[in-house]
């Protein structure tokens, strides 16, 4: 591929999770990624700061989706409901890409504590963002945190189903799903 082909930042990702499985994390060299994407190590550097930063492409995008979706939800929405508009806005990030990566990027991922680090982060940033948009709709801050990490915990949930082996459709659904789940789990607490 020459290396001005577009495309070159999905090439990299899922250069990066095909060889994060063959070969580990740390095995890996950027140079390695860039020859299997089919680009130079400058258009790497242009797409990311390193390696690491691969497997949270896109995270800037999913929290303003899902902080767009929280802050366009209707004004009498309560907490939750504003977060399933959240987990809705964000599923049009998740095409079949998405769905096709996933076992291998949780292989990668199970496989590099580093990476486990970085993965941990990523929650705590989707959670943040979520409690942050719910606090700007003027939710109290203890009632926002609450409904922000229910929404990432439904995100992964829904993540989990939708990205397994035999799940159909769109992401929305398995999230929502995930989140109708813990609205009645949290409603049993008492």
């Amino acid at each position: 591929m020459g290396r001005w082909e577009p495309g070159a930042r999905e090439r990299l990702v899922l250069a990066a999770v095909d060889l994060f499985t063959e070969q580990g994390y740390d095995a890996t060299t950027v140079a390695q990624i860039a020859e299997r994407a089919g680009v130079t190590k400058s258009t790497f550097f242009r797409h990311f700061p390193d390696k690491r930063e691969l497997l949270v492409a896109g995270q800037e995008a999913l929290s303003l989706l899902l902080t767009q979706g929280i802050t366009e939800a209707p004004a009498g929405a309560g907490p939750l409901d504003a977060v399933a508009a959240g987990l809705e806005r964000a599923s049009t990030a998740f095409g079949d890409i998405s769905r096709e990566i996933a076992p291998r990027l949780k292989a990668a991922v199970a496989a590099s504590t580093e990476l486990q680090e970085r993965d941990a982060l990523k929650s705590v940033s989707l959670a943040a963002a979520m409690t942050a948009a719910l606090t700007d709709r003027g939710v109290p801050d203890p009632t926002a945190a609450l409904a922000g990490e229910l929404g990432l915990l439904a995100f992964k949930r829904g993540y989990a189903t939708w990205s397994g082996g035999d799940a159909k459709g769109d992401f929305a659904p398995h999230a929502l799903a995930a989140l109708a789940e813990l609205r009645a789990a949290s409603a049993a607490l008492g």
